[in-house]
């Protein structure tokens, strides 16, 4: 599966074949999702249909096509062309008499889907190599596919994985020698003095163009098929360009009140502030809380991953990303493809947890809920259970708080050592609220002197509710100095 999720990026038409006695396989059904997200059309081709029995056959093939039909109908590729053939009727051990069926059709409909992709030739030379040989008397021959720019005779590539330099000695295109390539050529590239051995797969490219990167922030949607929720600090395979490795993902969004907000497209602004995610936002992560049908759930129209990788990779920035578990049974009816993005901003810095991370900044809400316990005056409360015996309540001073009653307060100072707080109400406590701590005051004092003996079960209804104070703030992930910040 990695080297189609690397194959996929090259290519610009794709042919999806099927087993006409099996129909759409898991690894079939991957492939068509790596190819809605990289490539743009294709070719359905219903193979093995010398295996139907000759008087089914075409009812069987009719069956199976509608049924493709009826698969592909939700996809970017709704109405592409499907052809049934039998490559090799028989199978491998069929004598060479025997004529392949339904293989001219698929040369037809292969011309008419090609099309010439508009190629740009500016920016940096970048090639996926996918072969790395030498040839005596030669040197060491690339070959591989242009992905952006172009490249001549005598220019200078970078092997960046590698960091080593080389000058373009010759080039040829389908065993044409030639002195120039550019976007979309497949072409080899002869260098000398180098050991194919080092380089089977990779990159090259223009020198000092890319950077080989330790974390990243990618812009990301969830593939649709993957059961189960994305959750954060799981390990992926993170194949970013052409190369797959171990990660570890963090979930974020814009802030509540950004959720519809436009987001512009391939850019990640470091001025806004984003809410942490235990796991993506989507319709599945909320299921369980689908009991009240009536409020419709509220997704962002983007979001966001940090990945950080458990070996660096090289790559160009924007490239595409995706996210899979590879590890999963091949076996199992089940997507192993989790997410695809883009790469917004690669960190470079080994030591990005301290020189990067800080400048991200990702929040989490926090709600603490204590008790008011007694009132002090009418301006003032004594506030218990917000905080353990231990805390240093002097963080939090300064701290905006609300009742439950209705007024807003600021928490002042510690009172005593049990982990009990003064709260100063500015405006001042209501009358109702001033009666309502007045008398549950009054009964706790009654009870610490023993006169509940005769409690009945009037006065237990009659008891009033506790005063709860709720504190709210966020702090920031990545802030070395965990402040808590209220709006």
């Amino acid at each position: 599966m990695k080297q189609q999720i690397k194959g996929a990026q090259i290519i610009d038409l794709m042919m999806l074949v099927i087993d006409v006695t099996k129909g759409m396989q898991t690894q079939s059904a991957e492939c068509l999702v790596i190819g809605q997200i990289a490539c743009q059309k294709m070719v359905v081709v219903l193979n093995k249909i010398d295996l139907l029995p000759e008087g089914k056959r075409q009812s069987a093939i009719e069956k199976m096509t509608k049924k493709m039909q009826k698969t592909l109908e939700n996809t970017k590729f709704c109405g592409c062309p499907i052809v049934a053939v039998a490559a090799k009727p028989g199978g491998p051990e069929a004598p060479e008499s025997e004529n392949p069926l339904g293989v001219s059709e698929l040369i037809e409909v292969l011309k008419s889907q090609a099309y010439l992709p508009s190629r740009d030739p500016s920016g940096h030379f970048l090639m996926a190599v996918d072969h790395c040989f030498s040839i005596k008397g030669q040197g060491t021959v690339m070959t591989g596919t242009i992905l952006s720019g172009s490249v001549s005779l005598g220019d200078n590539v970078e092997i960046p994985a590698l960091k080593v330099t080389k000058k373009v000695k010759s080039m040829q295109m389908f065993h044409t020698p030639v002195t120039y390539a550019m976007q979309g050529d497949r072409v080899g590239i002869c260098v000398t003095q180098f050991d194919p051995k080092l380089l089977e797969r990779g990159l090259i490219c223009t020198p000092e163009s890319l950077h080989t990167i330790h974390a990243a922030i990618i812009s990301l949607k969830k593939i649709q098929y993957f059961r189960g929720a994305l959750q954060t600090k799981a390990k992926f395979h993170i194949t970013v360009g052409h190369e797959t490795v171990m990660g570890r993902v963090m979930f974020f969004s814009p802030a509540p009140a950004d959720f519809n907000e436009e987001i512009k497209e391939n850019v990640f602004d470091f001025e806004k502030d984003y809410l942490y995610q235990e796991e993506y936002l989507s319709k599945d992560s909320n299921s369980e809380n689908k009991e009240n049908d009536q409020a419709e759930i509220q997704l962002p129209k983007q979001q966001w991953a940090l990945l950080e990788f458990e070996k660096p990779v090289t790559c160009p920035k924007l490239c595409l990303v995706i996210g899979s578990k590879l590890d999963t049974d091949i076996h199992a009816n089940t997507c192993r493809l989790a997410f695809h993005g883009v790469l917004l901003q690669g960190m470079e810095d080994k030591n990005y947890v301290e020189t990067f991370l800080p400048k991200l900044k990702v929040y989490k809400l926090k709600h603490k809920e204590g008790q008011v316990e007694r009132v002090m005056d009418d301006y003032s409360v004594i506030g218990r259970s917000l905080f353990k015996k231990e805390t240093n309540i002097q963080i939090f001073v300064g701290l905006k708080v609300k009742l439950s009653t209705g007024e807003d307060g600021i928490i002042d100072g510690g009172f005593g050592q049990s982990g009990k707080f003064k709260i100063r109400i500015p405006d001042g406590l209501k009358p109702d609220t001033k009666m309502l701590l007045t008398v549950a005051s009054k009964k706790k004092s009654k009870a610490g002197k023993g006169d509940t003996a005769k409690e009945d079960e009037g006065s237990k209804n009659d008891s009033a509710q506790p005063v709860t104070i709720s504190l709210l703030f966020k702090r920031y992930v990545f802030d070395t100095q965990k402040k808590m910040i209220q709006s």
